[in-house]
């Protein structure tokens, strides 16, 4: 089933079985991310990936520039492993990983999750790429690709069991608006995820 079928099914289902109050909550972030965050200030196609070190699954050291040194780089950023939306679509790059490795090209998936948090992601998707974590969303800053979830959101995330202090290591609510970048010579085409 294609991928845009699948988040649309999630999001019709959240609609119809939703609490009214989480549903109210959600929908309006949804609606103030969508509406306030400026893809114009984000990192653009045509510039060049800042470089990077983060943190993998295992708790080692990735490096853009480890990385590179095999081939070009597919970058993706997700929410987290508690993100229906972000499951599904790492799924999908996973049903497209040969394609991906066909043509040379490396993927690799990032979060503000924990070390700890990113296995399991890893884990439980069954994926056969890189998971690392930008903890704090340093990099994803550097990027202008963070959004800071309203407050109102924590209670929502506490209650399904996605307590973000605990899998992000800080208090924020803060996470990455999803997105891909694929650096090839330097430059970046962008592909947003349509479900901001």
């Amino acid at each position: 089933m294609a991928l845009a079928i699948q988040l649309s099914e999630v999001l019709d289902n959240f609609q119809l079985n939703a609490p009214a109050q989480v549903k109210h909550d959600i929908n309006k972030s949804r609606l103030e991310v969508t509406a306030s965050f400026r893809r114009d200030a984000a990192i653009q196609e045509g510039a060049v990936l800042p470089a990077f070190e983060l943190v993998n699954a295992d708790g080692g050291k990735t490096s853009s520039a480890d990385l590179l040194a095999k081939g070009p780089i597919l970058v993706t950023f997700y929410r987290g492993g508690w993100c229906p939306f972000c499951n599904l679509a790492l799924r999908d790059l996973q049903s497209n990983l040969d394609a991906f490795k066909a043509k040379g090209i490396n993927l690799v998936a990032i979060s503000p999750e924990l070390p700890d948090q990113s296995l399991s992601t890893l884990e439980k998707n069954e994926l056969g790429f890189s998971v690392l974590s930008d903890i704090g969303n340093v990099f994803a800053r550097k990027l202008c690709i963070v959004w800071k979830q309203p407050e109102t959101l924590r209670p929502h995330s506490k209650a399904f069991g996605n307590d973000l202090q605990v899998i992000n290591g800080d208090d924020s609510l803060e996470v990455p608006v999803p997105y891909y970048t694929k650096r090839l010579d330097g430059s970046i085409p962008l592909a947003w995820a349509d479900e901001l």
